[in-house]
Formats: C-alpha cells, structure tokens, sequence
C-alpha cells in the first residue's frame, strides 16, 4: 500500500474514532471485520501515536492557531493537522514538504478551500519555527 493511502487510511480511523471512545486496536478490528479501509503496520503506528499523543499535539495546534480555542478548529481540520505534526516530530526522514503537502491533498478532498488554507497556515507556521530553532 502507498503511503499516501496509509495517511488516508489513518485519517478515516482517526476520524471515526473521534466520535467514539474505541482504543486503536478496536478501531482496526472493526475496519478489517468490515473489510472497507485497509491496515498495515504504517497505518497502525500513525493512528496509535497521534491516538496517544493527541493533547501534546493540540497544544502545538493551539500555540500555531489564530484561533486558538480547539473547539473553534473543525474536526477535519483538526485530524489532519495532529496527523501531519506527529509526522514532522516522529518521521524525521520524510521530507517536510511531502508531510504538508499530504495534509494539504487531504484537505483538498475532504474539507474546504478555506480549510485548506488554514491547514495549509498551520503547517507553514509551525515548520517555519522549527526551522528557526534548528529542529
């Protein structure tokens, strides 16, 4: 499988586990039962570390955000940016701009124009910093 469905794979379980209160390894049981999103290793490792460090993530969200407020921050948009910040702190090896540019894709597919816009900021905002501070 492509990483670029492994990333869409991992948003669709990320998404869905946010209305539900299902641990990781629920969520894959149930999407192979139904048989309708494939998993592998790289699907599970994205949605279990963004699952566990999902507060850590919101904070960087929250620091990075005009609106500060994650309640104002769409679901989508949200996922999509805790995905895409976990990789950038946990996948050094993969080039940022594939990173932002997959969160980017995703965004185009399932959210707005002016989500991806905000998504798009975000991510601009945030790898600047770590550039400037050499991470």
């Amino acid at each position: 499988m492509r990483i670029q469905q492994c990333r869409e794979n991992a948003f669709l379980l990320l998404f869905e586990a946010s209305f539900r209160n299902d641990a990781p390894e629920e969520l894959f049981a149930l999407a192979e039962e139904l048989g309708e999103i494939a998993i592998n290793q790289q699907v599970r490792d994205l949605v279990s570390g963004v699952s566990a460090e999902a507060a850590a993530l919101d904070e960087v969200i929250a620091a990075y955000s005009p609106r500060r407020a994650l309640t104002r921050i769409a679901r989508v948009n949200l996922i999509l940016l805790r995905m895409a910040i976990y990789e950038l702190k946990h996948q050094p090896e993969t080039p940022v701009n594939i990173i932002v540019s997959e969160a980017v894709r995703l965004s185009e597919v399932y959210a707005s124009p002016e989500d991806t816009a905000f998504i798009n900021g975000i991510l601009g905002s945030y790898t600047r910093s770590r550039n400037e501070q050499g991470a």
